[in-house]
């Protein structure tokens, strides 16, 4: 489920830039008015700037939404990861993690034959 949360918080942060990026700044109406003005607009005579602005407010709530969920998964992971910890339970997975998925060599205590005698 964080993964798909994940995905779509990417997603919404590169569209986010973007629709920031296309947006004009406060001083393009004194430019527009000399030739470029209203009548050129694709979204009507009063502009883009409040189909855009509508859009990126979406997208920002969408993204601050998708923050908290976020973090609200990485809490539960870290409490259980804690409780885990704390409880000293060691689960075959937790291994694996520590490792690297690395096998973990066991040591072997040397037979009473293999230590040399004291000189």
């Amino acid at each position: 489920m964080d993964t798909v949360i994940l995905a779509v918080h990417v997603v919404l942060a590169i569209a986010l830039v973007g629709l920031v990026m296309i947006q004009q700044g406060k001083g393009a109406e004194a430019g527009a008015s000399f030739g470029g003005g209203a009548s050129q607009t694709v979204f009507g005579s009063t502009g883009s700037a409040s189909f855009l602005g509508r859009l990126t407010g979406i997208i920002a709530t969408l993204f601050f939404v998708t923050s908290l969920a976020l973090a609200f998964y990485a809490s539960q992971n870290a409490k259980t990861a804690n409780q885990a910890a704390t409880t000293g339970i060691v689960t075959e997975q937790a291994i694996e993690e520590a490792t690297g998925g690395l096998p973990v060599l066991e040591t072997i205590a040397p037979a009473d034959g293999d230590v040399p005698a004291e000189r």
